[in-house]
């Protein structure tokens, strides 16, 4: 079974995928949705929960405005309507970690409603996906079972944190395309300040829907509305890195056609990604609405929001992600390739901007995309945590710009500034490192090569591109000191070519 664009090759014929995705992010906010309780990470257990969040008789929740704000403040930056009446219900549902036995969530009127978000795929072309909502819920606490192999301990510090769930229509159709849009949502959310984006703490997590269809049954639905063209759909929980959404996706999808190829039917339920075997395995049968039975939160009156307050919130929005990258390819020149990986992560779009200020912005974007970013992810560090200033990088480019030291060379400074050695300046200094520019020492060391080396020089005039083999045997000799612009243009006056 092979996989080409969004056409999956089976047995019996061709399929293809649509998937839909609800992207849970944890608000940013130092308390909870409906307690006063901290939020936070590393609390030992059960110390960052209220009466309201153990569910003790007579405890109400009292909504908390900022969540409320940045639930707003979301919704702007995704380009969707902000409902001005909203309202929460209970979702009714037993687990051990869930102390009220429901959680109050919202159904049938969310707080905001359809919007759009505009990803950019690997290769620069564009896709747009719809929003279909965003509503505010609370979580559940957290079960843990490793601690007794015959008891289960419940933990609630995370019970009542404040949720936002961002649901987006059925728009998506590569495995590679689902990872773009949330690592897209996460850009946006985290520019915002409304989520920290943190995947591996589980602060911005996602449940993938996945049904596969014959080819233009897509079509048949986005005509029609009728979703019964795109096959039955299964439920993928919890799914924390981009690539364990790209396997959970095509593992999934395999699954699916083979069961279909055989002669099956899928059944629709929720499932969960092992990233161990790299497969999906069955958790349990998918509930609709009906078996939640929502219903009005009687504790919590409808929740209506002033215009004019929306209105400030969006006066206060910063410029977000397909802005910024707009602005940096007009202000810096950069492709749209580099702009996109630096307004990717507000920390990194931040750093380059600092390191570009009078410096040529493609060569500190590449120092910054390319080297500081491979350096820092072996390290688990993020940008704001950098070892190495922006400073140092705008001076390492400085060096290159006045060809102190050649592009070669810049990788074994950079080398030294991640180990702590100082700045650029003063490595090309102490290790003597600043490129030889002196023409008359790189000819002494032309002639003595082409010298030794007849056979070579005379297939250089018929095949030009063996003057590469010279290039190499003069910046070897000379310890890749020497300038290559330099040595290129002396080796082609003395060989003739």
């Amino acid at each position: 079974m092979s996989t080409n664009a969004n056409v999956i090759k089976g047995r019996t014929g061709d399929w293809e995928i649509v998937m839909g995705l609800e992207i849970h992010a944890q608000v940013a906010s130092n308390s909870k949705l409906f307690s006063g309780a901290a939020v936070g990470f590393g609390a030992g257990p059960n110390e960052q929960v209220s009466l309201v969040d153990a569910a003790f008789p007579g405890m109400l929740p009292v909504l908390n405005r900022y969540c409320v704000e940045q639930a707003v403040r979301t919704g702007l930056g995704l380009k969707a309507q902000i409902n001005l009446k909203s309202r929460f219900d209970r979702k009714n549902y037993f687990y051990p970690d869930l102390p009220q036995g429901y959680q109050i969530s919202q159904f049938e009127f969310p707080i905001v409603g359809e919007g759009e978000v505009l990803v950019e795929r690997d290769d620069g072309s564009s896709f747009t996906v719809g929003i279909e909502r965003l509503h505010l819920e609370q979580d559940a606490g957290k079960s843990i079972h490793d601690l007794d192999p015959d008891a289960t301990y419940v933990d609630l510090n995370r019970s009542g944190t404040a949720l936002m769930e961002i649901v987006s229509r059925p728009h998506i159709r590569t495995a590679a395309e689902a990872a773009a849009y949330v690592k897209k949502v996460r850009a946006i959310l985290v520019t915002l300040g409304t989520c920290d984006g943190d995947m591996e703490k589980g602060n911005l997590r996602a449940d993938v829907n996945v049904s596969v269809c014959r080819v233009g049954g897509y079509d048949k639905f986005r005509e029609s509305g009728d979703f019964s063209h795109l096959g039955t759909r299964c439920e993928i929980k919890n799914v924390n890195s981009y690539r364990f959404i790209q396997q959970a996706i095509e593992h999934e999808a395999r699954r699916q056609i083979e069961i279909l190829e055989d002669g099956g039917k899928i059944d629709q339920e929720t499932r969960l990604f092992d990233p161990v075997k790299v497969e999906t395995r069955s958790m349990r049968s998918k509930e609709e609405a009906m078996d939640y039975r929502y219903f009005p939160d009687p504790d919590l009156l409808p929740l209506v929001i002033d215009a004019a307050w929306v209105k400030e919130i969006e006066a206060s929005l910063p410029e977000l992600p397909d802005a910024k990258k707009a602005r940096l390819q007009s202000q810096y020149g950069l492709s749209a390739y580099d702009a996109g990986v630096l307004t990717g992560d507000a920390a990194l779009a931040a750093f380059f901007e600092t390191a570009a200020v009078g410096r040529n912005a493609k060569l500190v974007a590449n120092w910054t995309n390319n080297e500081l970013s491979a350096q820092l992810a072996l390290a688990g560090l993020s940008f704001d945590a950098s070892p190495i200033p922006p400073k140092d990088i705008a001076e390492l480019v400085e060096l290159i710009e006045k060809e102190t030291i050649s592009s070669k060379i810049a990788k074994q400074v950079f080398e030294h500034m991640w180990a702590g050695e100082g700045s650029p300046a003063a490595i090309v200094e102490t290790r003597g490192l600043v490129q030889v520019t002196d023409t008359g020492a790189i000819e002494a060391v032309v002639d003595r090569l082409i010298e030794a080396n007849p056979g070579q020089a005379a297939a250089v005039k018929d095949k030009p591109q063996a003057i590469g083999w010279f290039v190499g045997q003069v910046m070897k000799e000379m310890a890749g000191k020497a300038n290559p612009a330099a040595v290129n243009a002396i080796l082609k006056a003395k060989l003739g070519i």
